[in-house]
């Protein structure tokens, strides 16, 4: 699992979900989410996607870095006889502050691949997430680079993709998520800080989970509030509050894939 944000994130994080909340408005326009300051960032749009025609020649089972010549390289995860049944169906996975791409692979772990489902990792390329500190940026194009390269060598099912996250990965995916709606079908954000503020593009089903004792990021100035202002944008929201703090429990991560794969 993924560690908790370093102090420093933390500070900006819960600054950002209270002092800032409302600013993170979704394409400029409806209900307010608590978000970081600024307006909508175009970055966050991703170019990528699933091929038609891709060899259906599925890749060999286990863990391996997508090579794209850069340090901390995203890992792709592939779970026994993908593809063997048609295009495979695909989550991306973001760590949380001060992770890396193995971290990421926890963030949905095992259940995954029981579950069938291929799991592209990438690693921030600092400490975080570029849009927790600022603007979407290098993060995002080294995903959509990780995601062309997956597109074009794996055949993956365009109704079956999705983009999970903890902690600043959470915030992460819901930005993403939301502005690539025409891309993730599913965002799964497990305790969410906030919601970047980015363009927005389709209305993507989401599944959040947070602790009623999170002291990292506090439930009642995050998912408490993004929550309801999801369901009012037009989203479809699952929400998940467990008694617990700033983890993913197994049982609440087993059901997110649950209902990944569903």
């Amino acid at each position: 699992m993924a560690a908790p944000g370093s102090p420093w994130t933390r500070r900006r994080l819960l600054r950002a979900a209270g002092a800032l909340a409302g600013a993170g408005v979704l394409a400029g326009c409806g209900p307010a989410l608590p978000g970081a300051p600024g307006s909508t960032d175009a970055a966050a749009r991703l170019t990528a996607r699933p091929q038609p025609g891709t060899p259906a020649a599925p890749p060999a089972a286990g863990t391996q870095p997508v090579d794209l010549g850069v340090e901390r390289p995203p890992l792709l995860q592939v779970p026994p006889g993908i593809g063997t049944v048609g295009p495979a169906p695909l989550v991306v996975a973001l760590h949380g502050a001060g992770g890396d791409a193995e971290a990421g692979l926890g963030v949905l772990g095992g259940p995954a691949a029981a579950r069938g489902l291929l799991v592209l990792a990438p690693a921030s390329r600092g400490s975080t997430w570029d849009a927790v500190t600022g603007r979407f940026g290098e993060d995002a194009a080294l995903l959509d680079r990780a995601l062309e390269r997956l597109f074009a060598t794996v055949a993956v099912d365009p109704a079956r993709v999705a983009v999970a996250g903890f902690s600043d990965g959470a915030s992460y995916a819901l930005g993403l998520g939301l502005a690539n709606g025409d891309l993730f079908g599913r965002v799964v954000a497990f305790s969410p800080g906030f919601v970047p503020g980015s363009a927005r593009e389709g209305r993507a089903a989401v599944f959040v989970s947070h602790g009623d004792a999170d002291d990292v990021l506090p439930v009642e100035g995050t998912s408490r509030r993004i929550v309801p202002a999801l369901r009012e944008d037009g989203h479809d929201v699952t929400y998940r509050e467990f008694a617990g703090g700033h983890v993913v429990p197994p049982e609440v991560a087993g059901e997110a894939v649950d209902w990944l794969a569903g």
